[in-house]
């Protein structure tokens, strides 16, 4: 007997996987879709979710940057099954708890999936990513892509929800206008993570680090990294198999409150609170660039 769930995900499992769901659990966690734990009538085990009214091709846009980051065989990445613009079904993975070399590893793995090959500042498919359905229109460097599609983007949905002082969206505006000039590190586009906080981090029983809900796009390495650092959870020796790995640029720590700036106009837009201060002050540090 098949058991009733959300419409866009039961249409998925049937005729994308053409199996019915015998059990489903409803996951907490995320502030965008509902996601399940489904046990289907093949015996197989996966992740599934939906979104009540999604952007157009919300899942599928996901689903594209899971396979382009698990393509390239860098860091593990769940295996898509099923995709629909309203609906995504995803490998399952059996979390557990890190092992002596987790950090270590996920460092160097990191460091192997900026290192792969990737075409453009941006996304060839041109799609945008996130809540806010930021673009990613292709660019010819990094300070053209940050500000073309970061900044002044956050700065007009700052403005409009009132979410940081006018002074303030002044200041970021004019930030973006300047990234040309404060000599960026001039390297090839890395595939990037977009949404590289812990929560977006699964760790298996075995010790492994999952990279899961991306927001992918060809860009600089520093943004992967700076948002790392900005809500924490990821251990010293990550960063250090990181460097040793693949050495980043001087100056990185300066520019970390450049490249902090997007998830903090981000969160400022979404949630309020204290990410608007924290924005300023990161525009602050940002003036002595």
């Amino acid at each position: 007997m098949s058991i009733r769930g959300p419409g866009p995900i039961v249409g998925l499992v049937e005729a994308g996987m053409g199996a019915e769901i015998r059990s489903l659990a409803r996951l907490g966690g995320g502030d965008v879709a509902e996601s399940f734990r489904l046990e289907l009538s093949d015996g197989r085990t996966v992740f599934a979710k939906t979104h009540r009214s999604p952007p157009p091709d919300f899942f599928l846009t996901e689903a594209t940057g899971l396979e382009w980051l698990r393509g390239t065989g860098a860091v593990p990445v769940p295996e898509v099954l099923a995709a629909a613009a309203d609906a995504l079904v995803l490998e399952w993975i059996d979390e557990g708890t890190p092992h002596d070399s987790t950090e270590e590893n996920l460092g160097r793995d990191l460091a192997a999936l900026h290192r792969a090959e990737w075409p453009i500042f941006g996304r060839p498919d041109r799609r945008s990513t996130g809540s806010r359905g930021l673009p990613n229109e292709p660019t010819d460097n990094w300070a053209e892509f940050y500000a073309r599609n970061r900044l002044l983007p956050l700065a007009r949905l700052a403005s409009d929800g009132r979410a940081l002082p006018p002074a303030a969206i002044v200041e970021l505006e004019a930030l973006a206008l300047r990234l040309s000039d404060l000599g960026l590190p001039a390297e090839p586009p890395s595939l990037l993570h977009g949404d590289l906080w812990a929560g977006n981090r699964l760790v298996d029983a075995r010790g492994r680090s999952w990279l899961i809900d991306p927001a992918v796009h060809g860009g600089n390495r520093e943004f992967d990294l700076s948002m790392m650092l900005l809500f924490g959870g990821f251990g010293s020796a990550c960063f250090r198999a990181y460097e040793e790995t693949f050495p980043l640029i001087e100056g990185f720590e300066d520019r970390v409150p450049l490249h902090q700036l997007a998830p903090l106009a981000v969160h400022a837009i979404k949630f309020g609170g204290g990410y608007g201060p924290a924005t300023v002050r990161a525009l602050k540090a940002c003036r002595s660039l």
